[in-house]
């Protein structure tokens, strides 16, 4: 698990306060809107996908669906999601934890417009019991993610 790379990454951009770590799982939408007394749609799920290019991180809102028609139109493909099983090795977070950053080279991030209906936001933080709280402009520059709308309200 990369969480130490992702307290270093969030303490170099002055934000180390932001870690929440849980007695209880938090792998889930519904379990970290639990373990953060939140909505879920503030949830920031990030959906690992396999790519020509290589993988990416695809960062939406936590009640937001892939829109495929979208996915395609904006990556000229169709979305391959990742197996959990491969996660690690191509993600480097586990299933249920992967954070938008502290990501191996190569990996891009990218935001999905549905994340603006919250702000702040909870990515989780490399673990399947912990999260980030984050607000946009934040998560933006920590992810160095561009924007890009493939998702549908859910």
């Amino acid at each position: 698990m990369r969480v130490e790379e992702v307290k270093k990454q969030l303490a170099a951009f002055g934000l180390a306060e932001r870690y929440r770590e849980f007695s209880v799982s938090s792998a889930t939408v519904e379990l970290a809107a639990q373990a953060l007394d939140c909505e879920p749609g503030r949830i920031a799920k990030s959906l690992s996908i396999r790519t020509k290019e290589g993988p990416v991180v695809l960062v939406v809102m936590g009640t937001a669906r892939l829109d495929n028609r979208k996915f395609k139109d904006c990556f000229h493909q169709k979305a391959a999601f990742i197996p959990g099983e491969a996660l690690e090795e191509l993600i480097g977070h586990p299933q249920g934890g992967v954070c938008p950053f502290a990501l191996p080279e190569g990996v891009r991030v990218y935001l999905d417009e549905s994340l603006r209906a919250f702000d702040p936001v909870y990515p989780a933080a490399g673990a399947p019991n912990n999260a980030v709280e984050l607000h946009l402009d934040e998560l933006e520059r920590v992810t160095g993610g561009q924007w890009v709308d493939v998702c549908k309200a859910g």
